[in-house]
C-alpha cells in the first residue's frame, strides 16, 4: 500500500471559490497510486471545500448568494464577533459545507464526473493564507 501527503497552500482574494482540482491532481500523480482514495482536508474553520461544477461560473456565484441568505454577515443574534461581522457567519458556512472531501482514484486520476471540481470556500470578506492537506493512499 503506497501513501503520500503533501500540505497545499492557497492564497485567497477574499470570499469566493477557488478550485483545487489540477493541485490536487498533481498531488494524485506524484503519488504513484492507480487505485485508491485521495483524502483533502482544510484546515480552517472560516473556510471549506466542495465538490462544484467547474464548468459554468453562476453555479458557484448561486452558491455563495444561498450561503449569504442562509448565514448573514452581522447578524445581530450573533456574539462571537470578535473578528467582525463576518466572523460567525464564516463558521457556520463552513459547517454546512464540508472540511473534507474524499475522492476515488482510478486509473491513477480523481474519479470525478465531467463537470465536477473541488473548491476550496473562503467564507471570510479579506484574503487568508489557507492550507489544505492532500492524503493519497492505494495501490
Amino acid at each position: 500500500m503506497l501513501h503520500h501527503q503533501e500540505e497545499l497552500t492557497i492564497e485567497t482574494e477574499g470570499r469566493g471559490l477557488y478550485e483545487l482540482t489540477r493541485e490536487v491532481e498533481r498531488a494524485v500523480a506524484a503519488s504513484g497510486v492507480t487505485t485508491g482514495l485521495c483524502v483533502v482536508f482544510c484546515r480552517h474553520t472560516s473556510a471549506s471545500l466542495v465538490i462544484q461544477e467547474n464548468a459554468d461560473p453562476s453555479a458557484s456565484a448561486d452558491l455563495l448568494a444561498w450561503l449569504e441568505r442562509i448565514a448573514p454577515d452581522g447578524d445581530a443574534a450573533y456574539t462571537h464577533t470578535a473578528e467582525g461581522p463576518d466572523d460567525m457567519p464564516s463558521h457556520l458556512r463552513s459547517a454546512v459545507t464540508k472540511t473534507s472531501e474524499t475522492i476515488p482514484i482510478a486509473g491513477g486520476a480523481l474519479a470525478l464526473g465531467t463537470w465536477q471540481g473541488l473548491f476550496l470556500v473562503e467564507h471570510r470578506r479579506r484574503g487568508h493564507t489557507r492550507g489544505v492537506i492532500v492524503h493519497v493512499t492505494g495501490a
